[in-house]
């Protein structure tokens, strides 16, 4: 481990992530809750925590208090100690707009103070946002046996997504000889995954180099791969970008099925249990007699006396006797009230689903959401933080209810397939 030791990490994790749609709106996209119990920047923390390195730098901006919460003093990861350190990076706004990070590399630009006071033989920068499992000691290993000024984890994905990332195109030994980002017609399947190691006094100088380059892969990365040396690091392993309602939704319900790769336990993921009390305090889950469940995830302190198939529960959910949750993710301390029916939904904190309501009424999976078509179009239905969804109202497929619901407001007491109902 004495390799990864002497590196510095910034994780980036700022971004609005506006894909998620409210599962945003009021808190940062690595701070969405993942797999019952973690958020998604657990992954990317603990990875760094397995991997020996020491000093993190979290580069935070849009609706950070969650986030900030979470990470704590770092003890979560061991992260505290004189030699160890989780430091939250903030915007250093206050005399304009234009203050607020403008990129990737331009926030790097605007912490070069960090980065000036912990220095490095590599830097790492990773993505808050992303489910894997890596190595970066291993990772580190290989950038220097390239002698490489920067190392760019790549893996194979089909070319029908690489429009979504950075696409590089490798000689023989693995240095990159070409880029593309986001190419809409691509000559290559090799996707960048957002995780970099760069020679330290390398980035440095880039840094202080060119202050309009304000993003590594539409003018960083292009610029280093014409004139200096570039590697591709391979990457085998699961690795998924949960910046989509579906993506993520796919990412958890991996989590259930053993041949997918993912395994949070086996990957020693870690989270802060003690955040806002969340589960340090919970009570083993409760199963009544009469309940019925099959491929699911529950977590401590919910209480089971329905029926839960192929769905993630985090801790504190209620499913009472006849009610039915399927193909769902169900946050913190939501309650499913007898007789109702989820099904293909995902419901924020403290959602209330009334006696006999339907979320995922119907069959018809195809009329994506009017407002949103991009966000939802398989079917899923979002609930957000703290709604109550009135006894026997019926919510169909690919809606949003993000706001206090009449239930008189139409004379069927349904939300029609695709449409929504949006407060300020």
């Amino acid at each position: 481990m004495k390799r990864a030791k002497e590196a510095l990490v910034f994780i980036l994790a700022g971004g609005v992530g506006s894909r998620l749609n409210i599962l945003v709106k009021n808190r940062a996209k690595p701070a969405v809750p993942f797999a019952g119990i973690y958020r998604i920047i657990d992954f990317s923390l603990s990875n760094v925590m397995n991997s020996g390195l020491k000093q993190v730098g979290v580069l935070t901006q849009y609706k950070p208090l969650s986030l900030m919460g979470h990470l704590g003093s770092g003890e979560a990861w061991d992260f505290t100690g004189r030699s160890r350190g989780v430091t939250i990076l903030p915007p250093r706004t206050g005399e304009k707009d234009s203050d607020w990070y403008k990129g990737t590399a331009d926030a790097l630009r605007r912490n070069i103070d960090f980065l000036q006071s912990h220095p490095a033989k590599e830097v790492v920068i990773l993505s808050g946002d992303h489910i894997y499992h890596m190595d970066f000691d291993a990772m580190i290993a290989y950038h220097q046996s390239k002698k490489a000024d920067v190392t760019i984890a790549m893996m194979v994905v089909p070319k029908s997504q690489i429009h979504q990332f950075g696409a590089g195109i490798v000689d023989g030994d693995n240095r990159i000889v070409d880029w593309e980002e986001k190419p809409k017609e691509p000559k290559t399947n090799l996707a960048s995954m957002g995780i970099y190691v760069f020679d330290y006094n390398y980035l440095l100088k880039t840094l202080r180099c060119d202050r309009n380059e304000i993003d590594f892969g539409m003018h960083i990365l292009p610029r280093a791969i014409e004139n200096d040396n570039v590697f591709a690091y391979p990457f085998y392993g699961y690795w998924r970008d949960v910046g989509t309602v579906q993506a993520y939704w796919e990412a958890n319900m991996d989590v259930l099925r053993k041949e997918s790769g993912i395994s949070p336990q086996k990957w020693q993921i870690r989270t802060n249990v003690e955040c806002a009390g969340r589960y340090a305090d919970r009570p083993p889950a409760r199963f009544g007699e009469n309940c019925c469940f099959d491929t699911c995830l529950i977590s401590a302190g919910s209480i089971i006396h329905g029926r839960v198939v192929n769905s993630v529960l985090a801790p504190g959910v209620v499913v009472e006797e006849g009610a039915s949750v399927e193909n769902s993710i169900i946050f913190e301390d939501c309650v499913i009230r007898k007789g109702a029916v989820v099904d293909l939904a995902i419901l924020d904190k403290r959602v209330e689903v009334g006696e006999n309501a339907i979320i995922g009424h119907g069959e018809n999976y195809s009329v994506a959401n009017r407002l949103q078509p991009s966000h939802l179009y398989t079917g899923i239905s979002l609930v957000g933080k703290g709604i109550t969804i009135p006894a026997g109202f019926r919510v169909g497929r690919n809606c949003i209810v993000n706001t206090p619901v009449d239930a008189s407001f139409q004379a069927d007491n349904m939300l029609e397939d695709g449409e929504s109902l949006l407060g300020e």
